[in-house]
């Protein structure tokens, strides 16, 4: 037998030490597998976990919890820190029932109606019609303070109330913050601001006078007008002035003062709901954040615009009557057992007329200022606040206001609008003037402003100039002739602020043609 050369046994050494590898290879992947099965044959044969709601500490270590709808005393792992444990907390158990950890609390549940808030931090809710529980808070809702009304997360079987529930439509329609409006931006309506800040202003910053001469503060204002004549600007005005006025008299820093105090801005068409007593309650919880921020002596304002879609006269209703549970809600607030003190109710309304006569009577909105419509001067006035000395103009200033004013209060027949006939024969034509609004004042300045920033751009020429004003008072007028847009008597009376006698026919628009065959026939 031939003896193996010392190539050839180089080579099967070489294969040899590359099966062997192969082995040690295979060797080490199976033991990862052992290794990573009993692995999961440990987790697998793992005890469950379950999972408590923390109630109250006991003797020593144990601890009071709810598992499974059953109430236990169990012991406790020395790395779980007692002392943070609040009621309420979620806890993990192990096979021995033993809490080892506290976990997040679920932030998903019931959401129930709170009816009373005790003083021994106990709370009664609405969890059904027929249904009313007392539960304690939980350790996390801290004293936050819970007003019926208000909704709160609970956990039924534990007995407690979790978390307070912000709801964001009734946050929505109220805005808290004061707002920066002051009296020096309103023009052209000097009575009723003198009016409002005689029956607001007064009684707030001379309490002690009034006490003295035993007079009894208004418990609320109607400010009621034609649209778009300044009445949301007098309450927000009121509100920001009181704040003003009330940082003086305490010795207070305005920002502290604005910090503390409230505008709470009701819009009365957002405020109805579908829902039968959602509206009650968006009322309730109205007037309770206003004691809330009251209560150290802070003013509060709660505006309610456009109050005859809220309070109209009871029996009126279109559909369901709502207003039958609304007014005597808003009643009970104002005349309630809980006073209103540092709160005033302001009111605001295009259509007084609808509104509830019980909300009117003295005890409640027991002051009633007329807003007008604005008459020459006051309108100059108003105009003068949009064409300022920061606006730049071509000719004078004061010239181009007279201008402005002459040809908005002009009477001839470019500027009517319509004839009201009445009952007893006489008419009445209606004229531009007779239905322009501070907000329509304004406009024909917008207008005007951005005329004169076309024109410098084709031209070059800075300033506005007459042949502007003159064009946007043209513009205003069409835009608004056929307001409103049918023919009934009432609607342009009640636009334009006419009362009295009983009115039969209107005729709309007038032309030039129609006063001229008027006024030849009046001949």
């Amino acid at each position: 037998m031939a003896m193996k050369t010392y190539a050839e046994m180089t080579a099967e050494l070489e294969q040899l030490a590359a099966h062997n590898d192969r082995l040690i290879s295979s060797l080490r992947s199976a033991r990862t597998q052992i290794v990573e099965l009993k692995a999961d044959l440990e987790r697998v044969g793992d005890p469950p976990n379950s999972y408590a709601t923390f109630l109250r500490r006991c003797e020593g270590t144990t601890i009071d919890v709810l598992h499974n709808g059953r109430r236990l005393r169990v012991a406790t792992a020395a790395q779980l820190d007692l002392e943070a444990l609040t009621p309420g907390a979620e806890l993990r158990l192990n096979e021995a029932l033993a809490a080892i950890e506290a976990v997040p609390a679920a932030d998903a549940g019931n959401v129930v109606t709170v009816l009373e808030s005790l003083a021994d931090e106990r709370v009664i809710v609405a969890v059904a019609p027929d249904d009313n529980r007392l539960l304690r808070r939980a350790g996390g809702l801290g004293s936050e303070p819970l007003h019926p009304g208000d909704h709160v997360l609970v956990d039924l079987r534990a007995q407690l109330v979790l978390e307070r529930i912000e709801r964001a439509e009734i946050t929505d329609l109220v805005l808290e913050q004061v707002p920066e409006v002051t009296f020096e931006q309103i023009g052209g309506l000097g009575p009723q601001i003198e009016a409002i800040r005689d029956a607001v202003e007064l009684p707030f910053l001379q309490q002690d006078l009034y006490r003295t001469y035993g007079l009894r503060p208004p418990q609320g204002v109607l400010l009621y007008g034609p649209p778009g004549c300044g009445k949301t600007m007098i309450a927000k005005a009121v509100a920001h002035e009181l704040v003003l006025r009330s940082a003086e008299v305490r010795g207070i820093s305005t920002e502290e003062a604005l910090a503390n105090s409230a505008f709470l801005n009701v819009k009365g068409p957002e405020l109805l709901n579908k829902y039968v007593g959602e509206t009650e309650r968006s009322i309730r919880l109205v007037f309770e954040r206003a004691r809330e921020k009251a209560a150290a002596d802070h003013p509060v304002v709660i505006f309610f615009d456009e109050m005859e879609a809220l309070f109209r006269t009871r029996g009126t209703g279109l559909s369901s009557d709502v207003e039958t549970t609304i007014v005597p809600q808003l009643l009970a607030e104002i005349d309630g057992v809980e006073g209103l003190d540092n709160v005033i109710v302001i009111g605001a309304s295009n259509r007084e007329d609808m509104i509830d006569p019980a909300i009117l009577r003295p005890g409640r909105l027991d002051v009633k200022i007329r807003v007008r419509r604005p008459d020459a001067q006051a309108a100059r006035e108003i105009l003068g606040l949009y064409l300022d000395d920061q606006v730049p103009v071509r000719e004078d200033r004061e010239a181009l206001l007279d201008l402005a004013v002459q040809e908005i209060y002009a009477e001839d027949p470019s500027t009517a609008f319509v004839r009201i006939d009445f009952s007893d024969g006489s008419h009445e034509t209606l004229h531009f003037h007779d239905v322009v609004s501070g907000a329509t004042l304004r406009n024909i300045v917008d207008r005007a402003k951005k005329l004169a920033v076309k024109d410098q751009i084709a031209t070059g020429e800075v300033g506005v100039g007459a042949a502007h004003l003159h064009a946007a008072i043209r513009a205003e007028f069409e835009e608004n002739e056929d307001m409103p847009a049918s023919g009934q008597a009432e609607d342009w009376a009640r636009v334009s602020g006419l009362g009295g006698r009983r009115r039969i026919e209107a005729i709309v628009p007038l032309t030039a043609r129609d006063l001229s065959s008027e006024e030849e026939r009046t001949a």
